[in-house]
């Protein structure tokens, strides 16, 4: 989802960056689309092949000297691309003086013309990972967030089936909790799923016959966590006599997130099931297979070796 230009300046506070508006406020509204951030070098020579629009432009050292270098005639020619390209906004870097026809150009056309302090490579480094996480996909689910051992566990099930309860169990065994109820959920780069709560309910948690209770409060600061690598799906169902659950754990079954197959494991619910222990086993047992470590595989192979001895046993006594 596209980015306004006032969304990214009031973003970047939060990192302790200040951007200076010389010009363009009322153009505010203007989007950018894409992470990637642009320095118009070659712009500046009348090459503008490569610009795209709906990007930020940096000008540092290079380019404002470069642009302070021509002649009043040529310096025109070269900021024409601000006539040419949507641009979504310029920003100058180490608080350089702003060369008049640039400023005047930018604020001609209405584009947000910005300065920071910043080095150039320190500002796009830092302005790249903040659009990265504003420009995620993003969407929401019903359940529960839990890092266990490590690992981020999305819990999902039917309303009532105990989610919130199996996370507070998992809380007072020193694990902790992501998200309850609404588990919001970015898609990063590199493929990288990242779950967190939602602020107004972030570290609570809904028990029924108990209501709200605030962990942070109950348990300490660690039993909580703001966000989360999701790793692995946990499916809570009913338990019902004709469905076919997984004995040996040799069929992959995965959970669509934004695109993206999260391993899923679909467990029962059944009186006096120790669920808990199940979550910590199934957790420890992840970190065993992205260590290349599958139980099921190993006993499958025992299995087919046994069967491959006792046909040539059986083999060796008919001959």
């Amino acid at each position: 989802m596209p980015v306004k230009v006032k969304e990214l300046v009031e973003k970047v506070k939060d990192f302790g960056i200040k951007l200076e508006v010389l010009c363009g406020k009322k153009s505010f509204n203007k989007e950018i689309i894409n992470p990637r951030i642009q320095k118009p070098g070659l712009a500046l020579t009348g090459f503008t092949y490569h610009l795209h629009p709906n990007r930020i432009q940096i000008l540092g050292d290079t380019e404002i000297t470069y642009i302070e270098s021509l002649s009043k005639y040529k310096q025109k020619k070269a900021v024409k691309f601000i006539d040419d390209i949507d641009i979504s906004c310029l920003i100058i870097t180490k608080n350089l003086e702003i060369p008049d026809v640039l400023y005047k150009v930018a604020c001609k056309n209405r584009v947000p013309l910005l300065r920071t302090s910043l080095q150039s490579s320190e500002f796009i480094q830092q302005i790249e990972e903040i659009l990265n996480d504003l420009l995620a996909e993003e969407t929401s689910l019903h359940g529960v967030l839990v890092d266990v051992f490590g690992i981020g566990i999305l819990i999902t099930g039917r309303s009532g089936i105990g989610k919130s309860e199996l996370a507070l169990d998992l809380v007072m065994r020193n694990h902790r909790l992501i998200a309850d109820d609404l588990v919001k959920i970015k898609k990063k780069i590199p493929e990288v799923l990242i779950g967190f709560s939602d602020k107004i309910i972030r570290n609570m948690m809904e028990i029924r016959g108990l209501g709200i209770i605030n962990l942070k409060d109950l348990f300490g600061v660690a039993a909580t966590r703001e966000q989360k690598r999701i790793e692995l799906v946990v499916q809570l169902l009913d338990w019902t006599d004709d469905f076919e659950y997984e004995r040996v754990g040799l069929d992959d079954a995965f959970y669509n997130i934004l695109g993206m197959d999260v391993p899923l494991l679909k467990l029962p619910v059944t009186p006096g099931r120790n669920l808990t222990a199940i979550i910590e086993i199934a957790a420890k047992n992840h970190l065993l297979k992205l260590e290349g470590k599958d139980s099921a595989k190993e006993f499958s192979e025992k299995i087919g070796e046994k069967l491959k001895e006792v046909a040539h046993y059986f083999k060796e006594e008919i001959e």
